[in-house]
């Protein structure tokens, strides 16, 4: 039997399965504590549901997903929206050494899955896609990404993808704290906590919360559909010379957007109300893209997906345990950064948050580090990941 929706019954599905996760995420610990998104939980389940369907030859679902790059490519937007280099500037030169690090960490994780995709003679879009496209880009950029690799020839590169995306947000959770605990306990760091570079004016601008005025958010969502209707314009001059998301034109916008009104005092960015807008956004869309997981398409990758997803893994804790945690300073705030890298480099900046939240109640706050690392995590990679993932594209299409 052959379920068929329009794109309005897949939406209203979707929001089914979004408040399924969202039930399920408070009643089971688990899915709290490793912070796994709502949408993800609910996705998965529905795609194990169409698995028995499938396996079982008894039931499918035909769903219309054309509103799904809409959602995807508002919740980018609103990204675009956060990018102000006047923050950047603020966070000084360790700012710009950590979007350095995070830049190489990407590159890593591409020439690794790709690396081990020619291993087990796989297409290296399959090995792009359990690469910076999951780890580093999260369900996000996966979903933007993998339906591109698959109209390239790589089969069950979106499945692949979100699996990979899912084994990091739950990774990425697992080895943050325990690294950064043996760092500070090794090093002895707790003699420097408390030290900071930033001043007392940012640590106070970073504690207020605003209030939300109800009227903004016609305001944020007429900039959000500006930037997405240039944006399109963008994207589609851009597409004549290499392969582009669609979202980025309109991530390029919004950052113009954003900047101009910076420097210029010309008119007011809406920043909470487009974050809440963006936020929804993003549950839609990937309760939207995991709903369409053909998980059957995993069982000739399982041994091969395996060791790529752990050699991720041990490239990240590497990497954090070594790299950013020396180049960072190599101290007390430097093993929170590295504790919160593992957190976004493997998933999401939630799971960074997380992360370095739990360690800092184990021991002292880290200011520095809760400004650094939700600054670049949440803002700024994005935009290198997406030319980083092109240029492999390029390479190999």
């Amino acid at each position: 039997m052959e379920i068929t929706l329009d794109s309005i019954q897949t939406l209203a599905l979707a929001i089914v399965v979004l408040s399924l996760g969202k039930f399920l995420r408070k009643k089971v610990s688990i899915l709290e504590k490793f912070c796994i998104p709502a949408p993800v939980i609910g996705g998965i389940i529905f795609a194990v549901g169409i698995l028995i369907g499938h396996v079982t030859n008894t039931f499918s679902f035909n769903m219309d997903a054309m509103l799904k790059p809409i959602f995807m490519i508002a919740f980018f937007t609103t990204v675009g929206f956060t990018a102000s280099f006047k923050m950047l500037k603020k966070g000084g030169v360790q700012v710009f050494i950590f979007l350095g690090l995070a830049v190489v960490l990407v590159t890593m994780q591409d020439v690794v899955g790709v690396l081990l995709a020619k291993v087990f003679n796989l297409n290296p879009l399959i090995g792009l896609s359990t690469g910076s496209v999951p780890m580093t880009g999260g369900h996000g950029t996966s979903g933007a990404f993998a339906p591109d690799f698959e109209l390239m020839g790589a089969t069950g590169a979106t499945t692949v993808a979100m699996a990979s995306a899912t084994f990091g947000l739950i990774m990425g959770s697992m080895i943050g704290g325990p690294i950064g605990k043996n760092l500070i306990e090794k090093h002895d760091l707790l003699k420097t906590a408390g030290k900071s570079t930033l001043n007392d004016d940012d640590k106070k601008e970073n504690s207020i919360k605003d209030l939300l005025n109800p009227q903004n958010f016609s305001i944020a969502s007429s900039q959000i559909i500006i930037a997405m209707g240039v944006g399109s314009i963008v994207s589609m001059f851009l597409g004549k010379f290499m392969t582009f998301p669609p979202y980025l034109g309109a991530m390029f916008v919004a950052a113009i957007m954003r900047n101009i009104a910076d420097f210029t005092n010309a008119y007011e960015i809406k920043e909470k109300e487009i974050d809440i807008l963006g936020g929804i956004s993003l549950s839609i869309f990937l309760a939207m893209a995991l709903m369409g997981l053909k998980l059957w398409q995993l069982s000739d990758l399982g041994g091969p997906l395996f060791i790529m997803l752990a050699s991720q893994a041990l490239l990240m804790g590497l990497f954090a345990y070594f790299v950013t945690f020396n180049v960072m300073g190599r101290d007390y705030e430097a093993a929170v950064m590295a504790c919160g890298h593992c957190g976004f480099g493997m998933g999401a900046t939630p799971n960074a948050m997380a992360n370095m939240e739990a360690l800092t109640g184990k021991y002292v706050p880290a200011p520095r580090a809760f400004f650094i690392l939700p600054l670049i995590g949440s803002l700024f990679i994005d935009f290198f990941n997406a030319f980083i993932i092109n240029a492999f594209v390029g390479f190999f299409s």
